[in-house]
């Protein structure tokens, strides 16, 4: 009698949590809803990307969200029963550590689907399992983890514009000849920081396209998941990933929060004049040197269009030398620094 109790038992034993989980094969039960999937692809340098295979994003009844993994060997049998917003269980499968970089779950191991395991989708919702859970941060936070390709954290900010143009122009970014580009700017203020310039890419981009233009009244507040902050000419800016969405106004609660913030702080939204974020002045490239030497001249960044005339083929690297010495020079407020000829205004040359 003992033995069936305990075999009853173990069959209503509650499904086990993300912290629960050990490095390791495993056949215990989880229960999770399915946040976000992308595809896993790795680039080669010279060549076509290659697909991996599927990554996800779970959050179980705890609220502790996990990265979930299936390989290209079973990409095909599982990606159409991968539903956003869906409840499953899974039951023999494979924890490993997550990779080094990029992380994007506080939870530091990958939940992998394997040949043995077992997918299944729960008919009914689960209230107790959130439907989201971000993990918002500011500008000195992006600021501390710049270039470090760890951590990818969420920001949500309201809109200053949007591909160069201020909101009161509202742009029509979705284009019927489907040329648009892969990419879109958005300039960015957040609570904390200054404006910050945001790039949007591919799926990204596109999602971000569709959400703005269909959107009655011209949206406001933009919040972007998974972000990675780079420096970009002296100045950080943030870069959508392969895993990043994008959600405008209403659509969750930070940005709902969000806007009922800018209903009480008025002012915020004029804080910048857009005019200021982005002037498009064309320049010489010695204009741009001249305004360089300047005394006193300000802290100032250009965005450069120029044509290729040559390619020096066999170079594979270089770097900007100082005339004098060929030593590589540093990057000061305004000039260059050489640091052997102790040159603060130091004449450059590409090596």
């Amino acid at each position: 009698m003992s033995k069936e109790i305990a075999i009853r038992t173990g069959e209503s034993s509650p499904p086990l949590l993300f912290r629960q989980v050990s490095p390791g094969p495993s056949d215990s039960t989880l229960q999770f809803r399915l946040l976000h999937f992308w595809n896993a692809r790795k680039n080669v340098k010279g060549g076509p990307e290659i697909l991996l295979g599927v990554e996800m994003l779970l959050i179980n009844a705890e609220g502790t969200v996990a990265q979930g993994f299936i390989g290209l060997n079973r990409r095909n049998q599982y990606e159409t029963e991968l539903k956003r917003g869906m409840i499953y269980t899974l039951t023999n499968y494979y924890a490993s550590n997550s990779k080094v970089m990029y992380h994007v779950a506080d939870q530091r191991l990958v939940i992998c689907i394997s040949h043995a395991s077992e997918l299944r989708k729960v008919e009914e919702d689960n209230e107790a399992i959130l439907t989201e859970r971000f993990r918002i941060h500011s500008f000195a936070d992006f600021e501390a983890n710049c270039d470090l390709r760890g951590d990818l954290h969420d920001v949500v900010g309201h809109l200053k514009l949007v591909d160069g143009h201020p909101l009161h122009q509202r742009p029509v970014l979705c284009i019927k000849d489907d040329s648009a580009s892969r990419k879109v700017m958005v300039h960015l203020q957040l609570k904390d920081g200054p404006v910050i310039n945001v790039y949007l890419w591919d799926e990204a981009a596109e999602n971000f396209r569709v959400k703005f233009d269909a959107c009655a009244e011209t949206p406001t507040v933009l919040l972007v998941t998974t972000v990675n902050p780079k420096r970009l000419g002296g100045k950080l800016c943030l870069s959508s990933m392969s895993s990043s969405r994008v959600f405008l106004d209403e659509e969750v609660d930070p940005t709902k929060e969000y806007l009922a913030w800018l209903t009480t702080n008025p002012g915020a939204t004029s804080s910048v004049n857009p005019v200021e974020v982005v002037k498009a002045e064309t320049l010489t490239i010695s204009e741009i040197a001249a305004f360089i030497k300047r005394e006193p001249a300000k802290v100032a960044y250009f965005d450069c269009i120029a044509t290729i005339d040559d390619v020096k083929h066999g170079t594979e690297w270089y770097y900007i030398a100082c005339k004098d010495c060929q030593t590589k020079l540093n990057r000061g407020p305004t000039t260059l620094l050489c640091p052997k000829c102790d040159n603060e205004n130091a004449t450059a040359v590409a090596k």
